[in-house]
């Protein structure tokens, strides 16, 4: 059985009993589709917002919510949705920046929010489907206003990423309890920290501790892929490879080709230092590909952690399938029914609660 409800689960329900067609007041309701990457969000996504369609809305909108889709220079090595699946349903807020602008979660935040009235105002249920953990939180649980950085300041952080493991330790020195928060080995957000101390004087951690962006003004159920470590591993695997024949190395040197900053967050995806380096001579293509590999493993374990001990919702508007999702015929009928009509449930429960 790969499906179990965490919390309690109100089923049972015809979905032919449920509300009018789109078209009518369409409830402030979104569904987050969330797990790790290579488990299947976007399919979950898309049968999800087709087999909705009649029942209370339109259909879905897919709302993009991995913080490397939103760049268009990067179809292949992210996994984005195949241009067949974007004409099935509304997409959004996918490839839609260049590579060489860095897309900060208050940024995405406010591009999500105005995607989801869209949404509503069009019938449609809006489907926020990704796996960066820290977008997602920013509308259940609302953001911090944290100032932005000075161009000296971000520039001086980007240059210090080069050896993260030494400006984990110069952060830790004037903000230890930021760095305590973070990885020596990710340049990424030690950046981000580092600009912030040195624009405002203050930290990441009181930044956040101070009064911000409230939640969004909806009701939340979300729908969690928990699959096998080792059903994941081989899939990641799998899926490599189908890249590297559609085209990665490819994508790789046009991106190279811009001569963009490495501590940019494109040039950080799953696949580019790799490739990259394979394409300068450093590494061999198989050695490239093994570390891709490891690299995207690794990965998905920390975020299965983080959404294991993180609250978006309550336990019981959280659904969680313990295995990679395909597509709908991987169920019984039943099963798929027993998705839907948990999503419909939780909805009017916190409705008759609000």
């Amino acid at each position: 059985m790969f499906l179990r409800v965490a919390g309690l689960a109100e089923r049972g329900k015809r979905l032919a009993d449920r509300g009018k067609q789109g078209g009518g007041t369409v409830e402030r309701a979104a569904v987050i589709v969330a797990g790790p990457t290579c488990s299947g969000k976007s399919a979950l996504a898309l049968a999800l917002g087709e087999r909705l369609a009649g029942v209370r809305w339109r259909g879905g909108t897919i709302i993009n919510a991995d913080s490397m889709q939103v760049y268009r220079d990067l179809r292949i090595l992210t996994a984005r949705p195949t241009p067949e699946d974007e004409a099935r349903l509304p997409h959004r807020l996918y490839g839609v920046s260049p590579a060489a602008e860095a897309r900060s979660v208050a940024w995405w935040r406010e591009q999500a929010l105005a995607a989801m009235e869209k949404a509503w105002a069009a019938g449609r249920l809006p489907i926020l489907c990704g796996g960066t953990g820290m977008y997602l939180r920013a509308l259940t649980n609302g953001l911090a206003e944290v100032p932005e950085p000075t161009e000296a300041a971000r520039a001086e952080a980007r240059a210090l990423a080069a050896d993260p493991a030494t400006l984990h330790v110069r952060l830790a020195e004037v903000d230890p309890a930021t760095a305590a928060t973070l990885r020596p080995s990710d340049p990424q957000r030690l950046a981000r920290a580092w600009e912030v101390w040195r624009s405002t004087g203050k930290g990441l951690v009181w930044w956040r501790a101070q009064p911000g962006l409230p939640p969004a003004s909806c009701r939340f159920v979300m729908v969690r892929l928990v699959p096998e470590r080792k059903v994941l591993r081989e899939a990641i695997v799998r899926r490599f490879a189908v890249m590297m024949e559609q085209g990665a190395v490819e994508e790789v040197r046009a991106l190279m080709a811009q001569g963009l900053d490495p501590a940019l967050p494109a040039m950080r995806a799953h696949g580019v230092p790799e490739l990259s380096a394979m394409l300068r001579g450093a590494l061999s293509r198989e050695e490239a590909e093994e570390r891709a590999v490891l690299a995207t493993g690794r990965y998905t374990k920390r975020q299965a952690t983080w959404f294991a001990h993180q609250k978006l919702v309550a336990d019981e508007s959280e659904f969680i399938i313990g295995n990679r999702f395909t597509d709908s015929t991987q169920f019984s009928e039943s099963q798929n029914e027993e998705i839907v009509s948990f999503i419909l449930n939780r909805i009017d429960a916190a409705s008759a609660r609000a």
